[in-house]
């Protein structure tokens, strides 16, 4: 067997990113073959995310990315296990690779897609997996979406300060002046950060599934039941259209000023920079 040295070991550490006496062990059963030892490592963190596969990860970070032109933006999650995980260096920096990655996703969705997309050579779903045999957590990426323009507007993103929330809105605008002024800019932004705190199910009441708003008519018409006959439908009625308003943005009282919708926030700040805009969609993402 191939004497070990130290420097041995801190090359392969400052290679892989694992702890001295991993590296020392991977060393000493590859006798001394630094790529193996690399190989040997990362299948320990295939081995460790076999092992824990069941495990549920409620813990992580929403990353964002918007293009320098700001025409694409992504939204993704990268869950683990513990917080104590989550707040690592070696976690934050492999979630900013996930941002970076994501952006430059050939596909606007589907998590596989993100884990064969390449970050200086090497697939993010390698990077992941030496992640995993750094940190021994299970390590997934829960939530991916990317927006592009294709055509006058623009993409705005919220993060909330936990980092644990997250939004992706894309807005449609009259022309490219309206989405370049600043009102709407902030405008944007403001709405993304509502709808971070407000949790919208769908754009407006014909994106909500069918099933969501059968399953609620019943449940109000059972509250009602005691009442006369001929009003019960209104009841329900008023009930449904108050549901629309707690849960579908273009209705949502605005979290800065709720004597307004947010379709009426948009609409005004349109107006005073010379055009129209309109929400074409949102994605909102949480960890936990």
């Amino acid at each position: 067997m191939a004497e070990i040295s130290a420097v041995m070991v801190m090359k392969l550490r400052k290679m892989s990113g694992q702890g001295m006496m991993d590296c020392k062990k991977a060393l000493q059963d590859t006798d001394g073959d630094v790529e193996k030892a690399i190989d040997l490592l990362r299948k320990k963190g295939l081995a460790t995310l076999a092992k824990r596969a069941g495990r549920d990860t409620s813990e992580g970070l929403v990353v964002s990315k918007i293009s320098p032109d700001g025409k694409t933006a992504a939204l993704a999650t990268l869950c683990c296990e513990t917080d104590f995980v989550a707040k690592s260096d070696d976690f934050v920096a492999t979630a900013q690779i996930l941002a970076d990655v994501t952006l430059v996703c050939p596909a606007d969705e589907g998590i596989e897609n993100v884990l064969e997309t390449s970050a200086d050579g090497r697939k993010f779903g390698d990077i992941m997996t030496e992640l995993v045999s750094k940190t021994g957590e299970k390590t997934q990426v829960g939530d991916y979406a990317k927006y592009q323009l294709d055509g006058p507007g623009l993409i705005s993103t919220y993060i909330h300060f936990n980092e644990k929330v997250g939004t992706m809105v894309q807005i449609e605008t009259s022309d490219e002046a309206i989405a370049d002024g600043e009102v709407l800019k902030q405008t944007a932004a403001d709405i993304a950060m509502h709808i971070t705190a407000t949790k919208p199910l769908a754009l407006d009441k014909d994106q909500i599934d069918p099933e969501t708003i059968e399953r609620e008519k019943a449940i109000f018409a059972e509250q009602v039941k005691n009442k006369p006959a001929n009003i019960i439908d209104k009841i329900v009625e008023g009930k449904i259209n108050k549901f629309y308003a707690e849960n579908c943005l273009l209705q949502q009282p605005f979290v800065k000023d709720d004597s307004r919708s947010v379709e009426q926030v948009l609409a005004d700040a349109a107006k005073q920079a010379g055009g129209e805009a309109k929400i074409k969609r949102f994605a909102r993402f949480e960890v936990g």
